[in-house]
């Protein structure tokens, strides 16, 4: 199959966002209170609903802007010395190591588990012996998630905060009634979208309610604080969710439930029906002691070397399908990122790096946009023999 000028390419990701006429009774009640931001009605009711997701008090729950400012703030709010080490993964997006950067802190890239692509608490343990450590920020990969009682225990033996960028893993990672801190994104193309938007879980006490104030600018809000109502109480940013973004994230919680299955199935079909074709060269992730996705929202796949993956590329490219590697380069490589960080021994991470490849995986995907991506992946088969 060649990709003619005229085909519509399949996309990677098409966003799962509500309709403009689902939306309508929700910025109809906004517009009603002429509230828009600082907390709103709508960004309340959308925390509440979190808290009790969550099992957490209020006070343990706040949204942000997004989860890139959720993490720096989170980080801040720690109280870290200047210049903390933080270990994270090397095979993460970047905004999990900018985060840790902008916070004034030293990223400490750390390999990966090669089945769960997780930075471990066993990872952890190795890294806090080679050098000092002074937080950790595990990622959940892909939204697979973190067994969240291991890392209360290391929390707890060690002494060092851990802080989850659990961006891609809204609906899958969840405290089970362990201890620790979770940063979800609402993206567009996550699986609770919001447009734009974030989400801070903490049992830390007061770690929540420090975060809010920070994307308040550190205003002083609580009359009993001794300090005067509107006072700079620490130096902050402006990193507060919307109304119109409460809006959304309201209307997808709505539908979260039947769209999760959706996405569950689908995506389970095609590793299904790939792997059979692939004649099951293909590896995926596998699922850790933290469980399986409930909302997958990308289908990556490693492949059996480099130059299978190039082939694929290749076709996939001819028969106009979109793909990525993810991630690549990884934060050691990118220039930018090199001179900030330290990097700890990463074989697991680098071969993922050479190896894996994204496909398109979205709601909604019609038959004929799979069917091209099945095709495509059996000539790749076939011209490997």
């Amino acid at each position: 199959m060649t990709c003619s000028p005229e085909m519509d390419w399949v996309p990677l990701l098409v966003p799962d966002m509500p309709a403009p006429q689902l939306l309508m009774p929700w910025l109809e009640r906004m517009h009603a209170t002429r509230h828009y931001s600082n907390f709103g009605p709508l960004v309340r009711e959308l925390e509440s609903g979190f808290a009790s997701q969550f099992a957490l008090p209020a006070e343990g729950i706040t949204t942000v802007a997004n989860a890139t400012q959720g993490l720096e703030l989170v980080l801040q709010a720690l109280e870290l010395a200047a210049g903390s080490h933080v270990l994270l993964p090397a095979f993460t997006f970047v905004a999990t190591a900018t985060a840790v950067v902008r916070a004034g802190h030293v990223p400490v890239l750390a390999d990966v588990d090669p089945h769960s692509w997780l930075l471990t608490p066993e990872i952890a343990h190795k890294a806090c012996r080679e050098m000092r450590i002074d937080a950790v920020m595990p990622v959940t990969t892909f939204g697979m998630p973190h067994d969240m009682t291991a890392w209360a225990r290391f929390e707890a033996d060690m002494g060092i905060p851990v802080v989850v960028d659990a961006a891609a893993a809204y609906g899958s990672q969840w405290l089970h009634g362990a201890q620790g801190t979770l940063v979800f994104s609402l993206h567009a193309t996550k699986s609770l979208p919001a447009g734009e938007g974030g989400l801070v879980v903490s049992t830390r006490p007061g770690l929540a309610s420090k975060v809010r104030q920070l994307s308040n600018f550190g205003i002083n809000l609580d009359a009993s604080a001794g300090l005067p109502v509107g006072a700079l109480a620490s130096v902050g940013t402006n990193a507060k969710m919307s109304e119109y973004h409460a809006a959304i994230g309201l209307a997808s919680l709505d539908v979260w439930e039947q769209h999760a299955r959706q996405r569950k199935a689908l995506h389970a079909d095609m590793v299904q029906e790939l792997s059979r074709l692939a004649d099951n060269r293909l590896v995926w992730q596998k699922p850790g002691p933290g469980g399986e996705m409930m909302a997958p929202t990308v289908i990556c796949m490693q492949l059996p070397d480099e130059q299978a993956r190039i082939a694929l590329e290749q076709q996939c490219r001819q028969a106009g399908i979109t793909t990525r590697r993810w991630y690549q380069p990884l934060l050691q490589d990118m220039p930018v990122l090199r001179r900030e960080c330290r990097l700890l021994h990463t074989p697991h991470a680098e071969e993922l790096s050479r190896t894996l490849l994204g496909l398109p995986f979205f709601l909604g995907m019609s038959a004929a946009q799979t069917q091209r991506v099945r095709e495509s992946v059996r000539q790749w088969v076939a011209g490997a023999h």
